[in-house]
């Protein structure tokens, strides 16, 4: 079924009132728009309906208030939620098929406001495949330091950036390439986003207790290999991971810093001592997800001299054998998407992330170890190979992959 057949189609069931059609054809939409997240918006005459694509919330249509509690009801008796519960929020889940049979599920927030529940769904599609490292747009030093890392039997590697921009996908992603028969990987998520093959997959649940960091303790008895943990949110829980790492194992994880230099600064605000962080960090690897240029609609112009001389002096500062086309240098053009039916006139379409990622050398630790600032250690890092986020950006703008203003929304030189 074509997009625009299940907008008419969602339209025509909005104007029947037909509350399974609407929730049905939504869903449908939302899989097909390559949406993440669905909110449904109560107001005092209509509710929105939004869905987030690419990063961006976009508002596909509205239907009357008065049938709203009817597509609420629906939707909670879908998801296993207590229809009579309106006070308070709730969380749920729920599955559905595709109009071309492909499995989609969804976890479902309810949340009490002024004109009524607001809905909020974020989409899984159980049909999808974990993408390679290269896929999600690792490549040059960066590439090689993140599988130098994983082929280390042990230590510990973070992942860090904002929430949303693709940090587990990135775990997930390097766990596919450890996933053999000769070892044990054991995961402790909140909550489970992809189910591998494989893999011992356990979803904490803090309201009894089983946080992170009792999950993590409790895998260390299960003999494992790896270990992956969610998210590094506190003291005990990096020192466990810790402890983990320095007994041979392999811990990669999240925390939420803006750099992978800033990590090293946030794990001793945690209290942790700095012998304790050279000894186990084997790598720290930040990322931003950018919107990529439609395919459909592309086309090359020239930008001004202010913003080549810009990106010509940061590239300039690449690391001798960072793997990139200098000559690209000498006639700077950059790519834009006109907008097109591809791409909903947006002439953006997909995501990708920009990386950067810290390898802990014999320097870098020693300069920890003599408490040495954020900036010199991210000095320290670039000298020895590191491209940092900006510039990858900036190769992804001129290879055509994504555009300027993309790097400039998320990341700062």
């Amino acid at each position: 079924m074509e997009l625009k057949e299940i907008r008419t189609k969602l339209t025509d069931a909005i104007i029947a009132g037909n509350i399974p059609q609407i929730v049905t054809f939504t869903m449908t939409m939302a899989f097909h728009m390559g949406s993440s997240d669905v909110h449904i918006e109560p107001g005092e005459r209509v509710v929105r309906l939004r869905f987030r694509v690419d990063g961006l919330l976009q508002e596909i249509i509205e239907y009357p208030s008065n049938i709203h509690s009817a597509v609420v009801s629906r939707i909670k008796i879908l998801s296993g939620l207590k229809i009579d519960e309106q006070r308070k929020p709730q969380d749920g889940r729920m599955q559905m098929s595709t109009d071309d049979r492909k499995l989609i599920e969804m976890r479902v927030s309810s949340l009490p406001t002024l004109h009524g529940e607001k809905i909020c769904m974020r989409i899984q599609d159980k049909n999808r495949s974990i993408p390679s490292l290269e896929e999600l747009g690792l490549r040059g030093n960066n590439y090689k330091s993140m599988l130098a890392t994983i082929q280390n039997p042990n230590g510990i590697t973070l992942v860090t950036g904002p929430t949303g921009s693709g940090k587990t996908t990135t775990l997930y992603s390097a766990l596919s390439m450890l996933n053999t028969v000769d070892v044990n990987i054991m995961t402790i998520e909140d909550p489970i986003e992809y189910e591998m093959k494989g893999l011992s997959q356990s979803q904490v649940q803090p309201d009894i207790g089983y946080d992170f960091f009792f999950g993590l303790r409790t895998a260390l008895r299960q003999d494992p290999d790896i270990i992956m943990v969610g998210e590094i949110r506190d003291q005990e829980t990096i020192e466990i991971a810790i402890r983990a790492a320095l007994t041979g194992h392999m811990v990669l994880s999240t925390i939420h810093t803006n750099s992978a230099a800033a990590t090293i600064t946030r794990i001793l605000d945690m209290g942790v001592k700095p012998y304790k962080i050279t000894s186990s960090l084997r790598t720290v690897e930040a990322q931003r997800l950018v919107r990529k240029i439609c395919e459909q609609c592309k086309e090359e112009f020239e930008p001004e001299d202010i913003i080549k001389k810009e990106i010509s002096q940061e590239l300039e500062k690449l690391h001798p054998n960072e793997d990139f086309d200098r000559s690209l240098l000498k006639n700077i053009k950059l790519f834009r998407g006109k907008g097109c039916p591809h791409c909903e006139g947006t002439g953006m379409k997909g995501r990708i992330s920009i990386f950067e990622v810290m390898l802990m050398t014999r320097e870098i630790e020693k300069l920890i170890l003599e408490s040495g600032s954020e900036r010199a250690i991210e000095e320290l890092a670039i000298s020895q190979g590191m491209t940092t986020m900006v510039q990858d950006g900036y190769i992804k703008a001129l290879l055509g992959i994504t555009t300027l203003e993309e790097i400039y929304k998320v990341a700062t030189s």
